[in-house]
């Protein structure tokens, strides 16, 4: 009697510690989906604020050119500042944040002269 209430018993415990190992990993794996959202959001806002900031810095006393000749694209350079004598392409960073690759390859076409002025004509 002792041997089948002993066996009942390790495996019923085995169910339970089954169980409550699978609730743990469940728990684990929410809670890491809601980290994961979390980090999404905050980059999401990061990028935001960076794109709204992006607009505003021309018009700070900071912007070192004329801000009423400056042009904003967006994407892949923040814009263009026409002076008399020359054209700038502008990109804003703060902080630690890096030229993207393809802002690289832009500065390193515009260092090396590769850039053109073309005039496109469409027939009316």
């Amino acid at each position: 009697m002792d041997f089948l209430f002993n066996n009942f018993f390790n495996f019923s415990l085995n169910i339970i510690l089954i169980t409550l190992l699978l609730i743990a990993v469940s728990i684990i794996l929410n809670l890491k989906q809601k980290i994961n959202l979390l980090i999404f959001q905050r980059q999401s806002q990061s990028t935001k604020f960076g794109k709204m900031t992006e607009q505003l810095l021309p018009l700070l006393d900071v912007y070192p050119w004329d801000s009423t000749n400056f042009r904003f694209i967006g994407s892949p350079i923040d814009g263009i500042q026409f002076e008399e004598d020359c054209i700038i392409l502008v990109e804003f960073k703060t902080g630690s944040s890096q030229l993207s690759k393809k802002q690289k390859s832009i500065k390193k076409l515009v260092e090396g002269k590769k850039i053109f002025f073309k005039e496109v004509r469409v027939s009316s």
